[in-house]
């Protein structure tokens, strides 16, 4: 089984780097200053933007200036960022113009965490300060579809967690789940779910991409588009 496609379009936490660490660490010490319970904010927050997630447990704080500070905390917190396996192999593989990544975090952050691993930056990096309306909403896929020059039906996504699923099927993308950050079930609407991201592999062809899998956790029956 293998899904064709134009390009690939990576979500960066959870899927190239991890970063879990670092994130629970500030969101836990936010949720003490504010006395909000930890577990509201871990139920909800993988895959979203930070300011999203601050207007759901916390609306009557002042939820941009919050984001402000938990995003540059974060981006001067590296103990524990670490690459995944297959990432470095994947993108290495990849031309220029045939992916791109797409975070919810800023660009600050996400051009901070792939120096630091060392994996190189794509051409398209669509960051929470590219859109006015972050994952689950469609528009973070639609604009890195349309900046390779792209439909969204002629990429696949890689995810990690249900928001990161919800926007790229709304955008009309296929979806690989990968099951880094949550149980396989969470993932339940990705067209294939995977343990790890390497278990993936790319073939570049002339004008698609083939994207095959080993140990694959759940798969759909339906073949991706295939045409140039």
């Amino acid at each position: 089984m293998a899904l064709r496609c134009a390009a690939v379009i990576f979500d960066l936490d959870g899927v190239l780097v991890d970063s879990n660490a670092i994130s629970e660490r500030q969101m836990r010490v936010w949720a003490e200053r504010h006395d909000v319970a930890f577990s509201r904010i871990a139920a909800i927050h993988h895959g979203r933007p930070t300011i999203e997630t601050m207007r759901l447990v916390a609306p009557h704080l002042d939820v941009e200036a919050e984001a402000r500070l938990i995003e540059a905390a974060e981006a001067e917190d590296t103990e524990g960022l670490r690459v995944f396996a297959g990432a470095s192999r994947l993108l290495g593989g990849l031309p220029e113009a045939r992916w791109a990544i797409v975070t919810s975090g800023t660009r600050r952050l996400a051009t901070t965490r792939l120096d630091h691993v060392g994996l190189r930056r794509p051409g398209v990096l669509v960051t929470a300060d590219d859109v006015r309306r972050g994952k689950p909403a469609p528009d973070p896929y639609l604009l890195a579809a349309e900046r390779l020059g792209l439909e969204a039906r002629r990429c696949v996504v890689v995810e990690d967690a249900p928001a990161g699923v919800a926007s790229a099927r709304a955008a009309g993308a296929r979806v690989i789940g990968v099951a880094s950050t949550l149980a396989p079930a969470a993932l339940e609407h990705a067209d294939v779910v995977v343990a790890r991201l390497d278990d993936l592999s790319i073939a570049v062809g002339s004008a698609t991409l083939k994207v095959t899998w080993r140990a694959a956790t759940r798969e759909s029956d339906t073949a991706m588009y295939t045409g140039s």
